[in-house]
C-alpha cells in the first residue's frame, strides 16, 4: 500500500510537471486552497487579538476625547489679571476642563431596582467620587459614588436615585433623567413643558448645567410621548444610548472645576444666611 502510494505521488509529479495546461489548473487550485486556508486562519488570528485591539481603539479614543473644544473654557484675556492654577492646553490659549481616563468594566448588573458597574480604576488612577461615566461610545453611563485603591462603584443610569441634568438636543429645554425601575431599555424624561415641541426620535443630551456630566454627550432618543393633562408637563419616555447589558469599555470623566464650582455654591449660602440674620 505505501509502495503504491508513493508511485502514485511521483506519477502525479510526473504528470503536472511536464504538462503545462496541467500544471496550470494545479497550481491554480493549489492557490485558491491554501488562499482559502489562509484566509480561515488570519480569522482565527483576529478573533484571539480582538480584545487587545479593543483596548488599542479605546485607548486611541481617549486621546480624542481629551482634545475635544468642549473640554476647555476661553478665558476673557481682555479682562484677564491673575492667571488660574487650572491647566491649560499645549498652546497656552484655554483652560482644561475635563479629563477622560480609560477603565473597563469589570462587574455590571441590570436586574434590579439599583443597579451598579464596578471598573478597573481606583483612587490610584486618579479616580474619585462624582466623576462622570460614559460609554467607548460617548453615550452617558452614570457616576462614580465610591472608589477603593484599584476600582470603583458606579451609579449608572439604571438606579433609582439616579437623576441626571438633561436638555433636548433642539429646543435645548430642560428636564432630569430617572430610571422607573421597570425596563433596563428605557428611562424617563422629566421637567419638560408640554409647550416645548417634541418627536419620537428627537435626541436627549446631558445639560450645560451639571457639575458632573460633561454637557452634550448623548444619553438617550425619545420612544414614546405623551402628555400629563393635570400637570402640563411631558411623560417622556426614552430609549438609552447605552445598552447596559452589553457595556465593556468606559471612560471616566473628571471635571477639574468642580470643586470651585460646589465652593461658590457655599459661600453664597453662607453670604444669604448671614443677611438673613
Amino acid at each position: 500500500m505505501l509502495t503504491f502510494l508513493v508511485l502514485q505521488g511521483i506519477a502525479l509529479w510526473m504528470f503536472f510537471r511536464f504538462n503545462r495546461f496541467h500544471r496550470t489548473v494545479f497550481l491554480g487550485v493549489a492557490n485558491e486552497l491554501t488562499g482559502s486556508i489562509n484566509s480561515q486562519v488570519d480569522k482565527v488570528d483576529d478573533y484571539f487579538r480582538l480584545r487587545e485591539e479593543n483596548r488599542r481603539v479605546h485607548r486611541m479614543n481617549d486621546s480624542l476625547l481629551n482634545l475635544l473644544k468642549t473640554n476647555y473654557n476661553f478665558p476673557d484675556t481682555g479682562l484677564q489679571v491673575v492667571v488660574d492654577s487650572l491647566k491649560f492646553d499645549t498652546l497656552k490659549t484655554e483652560y482644561r476642563r475635563y479629563v477622560y481616563r480609560d477603565a473597563k468594566v469589570v462587574y455590571n448588573s441590570v436586574n434590579f431596582e439599583n443597579n451598579y458597574l464596578q471598573l478597573s480604576r481606583g483612587a490610584n488612577n486618579g479616580v474619585r467620587d462624582n466623576m462622570a461615566v460614559i460609554n467607548s461610545d460617548g453615550a452617558i453611563v452614570g457616576v462614580v459614588i465610591n472608589v477603593s485603591p484599584n476600582f470603583s462603584q458606579v451609579m449608572g443610569l439604571l438606579h433609582t436615585k439616579s437623576r441626571v441634568p438633561a436638555m433636548m438636543k433642539t429646543s435645548l429645554a430642560a428636564g432630569t433623567i430617572r430610571w422607573d425601575a421597570a425596563d433596563p431599555r428605557f428611562l424617563t424624561l422629566d421637567g419638560i413643558s408640554k409647550d416645548v415641541e417634541i418627536n419620537k426620535g428627537d435626541s436627549v443630551l446631558t445639560s450645560r448645567y451639571s457639575y458632573n456630566y460633561p454637557p452634550g454627550f448623548l444619553i438617550g432618543t425619545i420612544a414614546e410621548v405623551k402628555v400629563d393633562q393635570a400637570t402640563g408637563f411631558y411623560l417622556l419616555k426614552v430609549r438609552s444610548a447605552t445598552d447596559f447589558t452589553s457595556i465593556q469599555q468606559v471612560f471616566v470623566v473628571e471635571n477639574l472645576q468642580r470643586e470651585e464650582q460646589l465652593q461658590l455654591n457655599t459661600d453664597t449660602e453662607n453670604i444669604l444666611n448671614q443677611d438673613r440674620r
